[in-house]
């Protein structure tokens, strides 16, 4: 374990070194971890536990998801079952639904935990905001939290890179005495590369900020606002793409990730340097209010209401494709889909 320490507040991480893989299947050694979803987190984290060799099951309707599943070596009767026949085999049961089916399979779920099982969750919607989703677990339960700092499908492809993706984790309901260590040793055995702690609450409050804001909807409302005052002004679609998105993709935002914001200025020119170092702070007063007003409808429920009601509705997922096509069709993604192509590794 590494303690560290930012601006006199410390935090204790917990590295793979702390709780090496074999150890952890002797933690686990009789546990039967159930996925219940096939969704990104739920095929990242099954596949990588499969693959570290970890008792694991799915819990699926069959569909679609369940095809895939079949194809890609899960074995019906043995290690895929329906998903309320899995929650009753696993003593650990990894809520993967959707938050909308979450809801509507809990019920179901409930009736089928058993004393001392731990119920594992990769996002603390479900219970944070229980009085909206009804998920009030068992008082005979664990409950456990571990959420990759990352999409499900970057956590699959930093394992199969040998990576480790960074994980949160969280106990919620300590039943059994053994919550704390079953937690850690079920995010190290889906690939994760090192741990923090937080809270259920924490986890959600930041992670629906998050996504609203620099994540996905800030990002696509800054690159978009960029790019029509580019056109605007005259700018072919090439140009506006190139300086808005490509050159932010492929050369300064990875440098950013590699050593830090300073370390990107440091490799710019001088001239860069200088007008980023004075708008940056008009930005930053232009957005923080926008971000508080973001984070304080998170804080009281709206926002997960307002994703409940949306997503609960039955054509959904029609609405959703209606949405994202508008976004496909903006002209912006459109010079993105041609100058793509043009990258030399795609020629």
């Amino acid at each position: 374990m590494k303690e560290i320490e930012i601006n006199g507040i410390k935090e204790t991480i917990i590295e793979r070194s702390d709780f090496p893989i074999e150890e952890c299947k002797n933690i686990l050694r009789d546990e039967v971890t159930a996925i219940l979803g096939y969704g990104p987190q739920g095929r990242g984290q099954g596949l990588n536990m499969r693959d570290q060799g970890f008792n694991v099951i799915l819990g699926l309707r069959k569909g679609r998801s369940w095809d895939k599943a079949v194809s890609e070596g899960w074995i019906v009767g043995k290690t895929l079952f329906e998903t309320e026949e899995a929650a009753q085999r696993g003593s650990i049961i990894q809520f993967l639904l959707s938050d909308a089916g979450q809801i509507a399979a809990w019920p179901g779920i409930k009736e089928n935990l058993n004393d001392g099982d731990a119920l594992y969750f990769s996002h603390g919607f479900g219970i944070v905001f229980h009085k909206d989703t009804k998920i009030i677990p068992p008082e005979y339960t664990d409950v456990i939290l571990v959420a990759p700092k990352g999409s499900g499908l970057t956590v699959r492809t930093h394992f199969q890179a040998g990576r480790g993706i960074n994980s949160s984790f969280a106990i919620h309901q300590d039943y059994t005495g053994r919550a704390r260590e079953r937690c850690i040793s079920t995010a190290f055995a889906i690939g994760s590369g090192h741990l923090f702690e937080t809270t259920f609450e924490n986890e959600v409050h930041s992670d629906l900020t998050g996504e609203r804001c620099v994540l996905m909807g800030l990002l696509q409302g800054a690159f978009l606002a960029q790019y029509e005052v580019l056109r605007e002004n005259g700018h072919s679609p090439s140009e506006a793409y190139n300086e808005t998105i490509e050159e932010a993709l492929q050369s300064l935002y990875p440098l950013v990730s590699e050593k830090g914001m300073d370390w990107m200025y440091a490799n710019c020119s001088t001239t860069a340097q200088r007008g980023a170092l004075d708008w940056a702070p008009r930005f930053r007063d232009a957005i923080k209010p926008v971000v508080e007003e973001c984070y304080q409808s998170v804080l009281d429920g709206k926002e997960a209401r307002i994703s409940i009601e949306s997503n609960s509705q039955s054509d959904y997922r029609e609405k959703l494709e209606i949405e994202l096509e508008e976004v496909n069709n903006q002209e912006m993604w459109k010079a993105g889909h041609v100058l793509r192509k043009l990258r030399p590794e795609n020629l």
